[in-house]
C-alpha cells in the first residue's frame, strides 16, 4: 500500500542559505492548513470538515449512530463521484449500525474499528489534516469516531476508468495487444504481472503542491544502476511545481540538455515495452492521470527501434530498421542537398535532370529557398490538421489538401513540381520515426539554411554541428551515442539491425549493472 504523505524533500545544496530558504519554503507549506487540528469531540469535527471543504457540493458527510450502544458515534466523509457506493454501504455502514457493544471501554475505538468491525481492504491511521484532505480527493471514506482525535481512512474508490486497450500512436501487427490506463494502480499491476519476481521494486511518491499526483518509480534491483537512480531521485526531489498532469511536466523538470531537441528520456503507452527497457535495466516512471510511461535513460538509437522488431524475424526487423534510418536522413538532408545543388553546384546534376528542373521552375516568381521554405510550413500544417480534426473529416482535408492544393499551386506556377516532390519524400519519410518528429523538423530548417547561404559546404557544417551536439548529450551521465560509435559485435547487436536473440549476450553498456542477459551455456547454437 502506498502511503498518503507528502514527499520527503531532501535538499540538494548543503550552503546554510539554502537550507534557511528551503526551510522557510517548507514552513510556508505547512502552514496553508495551520490552525486545522482533529479533536475528539465529533461536533467540533464535522464543524472544522465543513469549513475546509467549504462550497464544496460533492462532499458527503454522514452520521452513523449503533443501534446496540449509542455511546458509539461517528462520521464518514466522502467525495461523491470518487466512491464504489456499495462498499461504503455493505462494509462501513452497516457493520458500523450492526456492531455489538465493545468489551472493553479502555480500546481505542479507531483500533477496534478497523481490526473487529469494519470490512475494508485496505485501511490506514492518522491525524495530519492534509493528509485527511488528500484522501478524500482521492476517493477514499474518512471515519471520525467520537472520542478518539485519530481518523480512519479506508480503500473506497470507485471512479470510473478507460478501458484497456491497444495504444492508438503504437500499433503493431503482432504482440500484446493491451495498453496502460490513466490508473496508477491498473498500470502497476500490468508491469507486475510481467514481472514475477521480488527485485521489482516500487517507490510511490507525491508530485505537486495542489494536485496530489501519485507516481511510481518502478526497476528491478540488481540490473538497474544504482548511480542513475540515485540521480534520478535527486533530481525528482528538487520538483516543485503545484501541478503534474501528465509525463511531460516531469520530463522538462529533470531531462539533460533541456534546450535539445532531441529527446532524453523515452516514453511508450504499452506495458511490454516498458518491461522491456526495464529489463536492459532502465527506470519506468509511471504517473497517476496518464497513460504514458517514461522510461529512463534514453538512447538515440532507441528512436529508432519498435516493439514489432522482437516479435518477428530478425531479417526483417533488421531491413525494416534500416528504412528507418535511411528515412531519418531523407527527411532532414533532402530538401537541403537539392537546394545547394539547384542554386549552387549545378555540375553535380546530370545534364538533362537540371534542364527539367530549369523548365519546371520557368515562371515561378519565388526563390527556391523561399518555396522549400513555405512548402514544409503548408505540409506541417495539413498534417496538423489531420491529427487535430476528426479521423474522417481530417483524412479527406489532408487528401484534398495534398492532392488538389498541390496540382492547383504547380498549374498557376506558385511553386515548382520538383519542389513539390521533394517536400513529399520528405514527409513521407518523416511519419516513419515519429519519436524523431520534433528533431527532424528543427534539423531540417537548420540545413536548409546553412545550405541557402554557402551550398553544399554549409550543408556539411550544419551536418558537423548535429553530430557535435549528439556526442555532447548524456542521459543520466550516459552518452547519447553509446553502442553506435564502437566496433563490438555485443554493443551494436541492437543498433543498426537487430541480432537474434542468441546473439544478445549482454545488456547495454553504461546502463545496467548487471552487464549479463543470458548465459552462454544454455544458449542454442546454430
Amino acid at each position: 500500500m502506498f502511503g498518503f504523505g507528502k514527499k520527503k524533500k531532501i535538499p540538494v545544496n548543503k550552503d546554510k542559505e539554502n537550507n534557511k530558504e528551503n526551510s522557510k519554503d517548507k514552513q510556508k507549506k505547512d502552514n496553508k492548513t495551520e490552525g486545522f487540528a482533529i479533536s475528539e469531540s465529533i461536533e467540533e469535527n464535522i464543524d472544522l470538515i465543513k469549513e475546509v471543504f467549504s462550497d464544496n457540493d460533492t462532499l458527503v458527510v454522514r452520521k452513523i449512530e449503533n443501534k446496540n450502544d449509542s455511546s458509539i458515534k461517528c462520521f464518514i466523509v466522502y467525495t461523491d463521484g470518487l466512491v464504489n457506493n456499495q462498499i461504503i454501504n455493505d462494509n462501513i455502514i452497516r457493520p458500523l449500525q450492526m456492531t455489538e457493544r465493545f468489551n472493553d471501554d479502555d480500546s481505542d475505538i479507531i483500533e477496534v474499528l478497523m481490526t473487529q468491525v469494519l470490512q475494508a481492504n485496505e485501511t490506514k491511521k492518522i491525524s495530519q489534516i492534509d493528509e485527511i484532505i488528500e484522501a478524500i480527493s482521492y476517493g477514499d471514506t474518512v471515519l471520525f469516531a467520537d472520542g478518539s482525535a485519530k481518523v480512519l481512512v479506508l480503500n473506497t474508490k470507485g471512479f470510473v476508468l478507460r478501458a484497456v486497450t491497444e495504444p492508438e500512436s503504437e500499433k503493431i501487427l503482432r504482440g500484446p495487444r493491451e495498453g496502460f490506463s490513466e490508473g496508477i494502480l491498473t498500470n502497476v499491476s500490468m508491469i507486475r504481472r510481467r514481472v514475477r519476481t521480488k527485485d521489482l521494486k516500487m517507490k510511490f511518491m507525491v508530485f505537486g503542491e495542489r494536485t496530489k499526483t501519485k507516481a511510481c518509480i518502478l526497476y528491478i534491483d540488481g540490473i538497474v544502476n544504482k548511480n542513475i537512480l540515485n540521480e534520478l531521485m535527486r533530481r525528482l526531489d528538487k520538483f516543485n511545481m503545484d501541478s503534474a498532469l501528465d509525463v511531460n511536466y516531469l520530463i522538462e523538470m529533470i531531462k539533460d540538455s533541456p534546450y535539445s531537441p532531441f529527446k532524453t528520456i523515452g516514453e511508450s503507452e504499452r506495458p511490454d515495452v516498458i518491461v522491456g527497457k526495464m529489463l536492459e535495466g532502465r527506470i519506468a516512471i509511471v504517473l497517476d492521470g496518464t497513460p504514458c510511461v517514461i522510461t529512463l535513460p534514453y538512447l538515440f538509437v532507441e528512436s529508432f527501434q519498435s516493439t514489432e522488431d522482437y516479435y518477428v524475424n530478425y531479417y526483417y526487423s533488421t531491413f525494416t530498421r534500416l528504412l528507418r534510418i535511411v528515412g531519418f536522413f531523407v527527411t532532414t538532408m533532402v530538401p537541403a542537398l537539392y537546394i545547394a545543388m539547384a542554386n549552387f553546384h549545378h555540375e553535380m546534376l546530370p545534364t538533362p535532370l537540371l534542364m527539367s528542373i530549369s523548365m519546371a521552375r520557368s515562371g515561378v516568381p519565388f526563390p527556391t529557398v523561399i518555396e522549400a521554405f513555405v512548402m514544409i510550413v503548408i505540409f506541417q500544417i495539413l498534417a496538423e490538421t489531420g491529427i487535430r480534426m476528426p479521423s474522417g473529416i481530417g483524412q479527406a482535408l489532408s487528401i484534398v489538401g495534398a492532392l488538389v492544393v498541390g496540382q492547383a499551386a504547380v498549374e498557376a506556377k506558385l511553386v515548382s513540381a520538383p519542389m513539390i516532390i521533394i517536400i513529399a519524400i520528405t514527409g513521407i519519410t518523416g511519419l516513419i520515426i515519429p519519436r524523431l518528429a520534433s528533431a527532424s523538423l528543427i534539423i531540417r530548417f537548420v540545413l536548409l539554411s546553412f545550405a541557402a547561404f554557402l551550398g553544399f559546404y554549409g550543408f556539411m557544417f550544419g551536418v558537423i554541428i548535429v553530430l557535435i551536439h549528439l556526442l555532447n548529450i548524456r542521459s543520466f551521465g550516459v552518452p547519447y551515442l553509446t553502442d553506435v560509435t564502437t566496433a563490438n559485435f555485443q554493443d551494436v547487436k541492437d543498433t543498426f539491425f537487430r541480432a537474434p536473440w542468441w546473439k544478445m549476450i549482454t545488456r547495454p553498456k553504461f546502463i545496467a549493472e548487471d552487464s549479463i542477459r543470458m548465459k552462454t551455456d544454455g544458449a542454442p547454437k546454430p
